[in-house]
């Protein structure tokens, strides 16, 4: 194998190192994502069921992940072009652009990956002016954290709430979110109070 690669012009090792330790890399990081070793998926397995809402990462091109694809293909594909009789910067050209369809396709991939795994997540922000039901009791003027029942993004779930009105509010009593208090608190009144 060393006699081999030292049969090689400068050019070719180039293209088979890059090829190789771009291959290593990709498959460790593709272990780790599978294996749940990758530091996004960690930090996302610790966080609550809210999320602030910052609008998004959104789609990104440049990230380690996508670099190691760009690397990884672009060795590859001039491995397998150099010994076709095509020009190094045929060869080069070619490559490159190879490279930059998998990081177009890494960028998408991981993109829509990201999406799916946010569709389950609350947005507490959608529980403004949803109506529901108080489940636990809700202490007068803020003395006591209850909680309510409501249905937010389409499944219902028990949140606490809490209240400025100054009679307690029941179980069973309908009450609207008029604000979020933190992440995870909602304010709410009866839904019979008018302003």
């Amino acid at each position: 194998m060393q006699e081999l690669f030292k049969g090689l012009t400068l050019y070719e090792q180039t293209y088979w190192i890059i090829a190789i330790i771009g291959s290593l890399i990709l498959g460790i990081i593709l272990v780790m994502t599978f294996v749940g070793g990758d530091m996004d998926s960690d930090m996302a397995a610790d966080a609550t069921d809210f999320e602030a809402d910052d609008g998004g990462v959104g789609f990104q091109f440049f990230t380690f992940k996508n670099l190691i694809a760009f690397f990884t293909i672009f060795g590859w594909t001039g491995v397998i072009l150099i010994g076709s009789g095509l020009s190094n910067g045929i060869v080069l050209m070619i490559s490159s652009i190879a490279g930059l369809i998998m990081m177009v396709i890494t960028s998408s991939l991981f993109y829509f990956m990201n999406k799916l795994a946010e569709s389950g997540t609350l947005k507490i922000k959608n529980a403004i002016g949803v109506v529901g039901e108080v489940y636990l009791p809700i202490g007068p003027n803020r003395s006591k954290t209850g909680k309510v029942q409501i249905s937010v993004q389409g499944s219902f779930r028990e949140l606490d709430a809490i209240t400025d009105e100054n009679i307690m509010l029941t179980t069973g009593t309908v009450v609207k979110v008029i604000d979020i208090v933190s992440a995870e608190l909602l304010l709410v009144e009866t839904l019979s109070k008018t302003k």
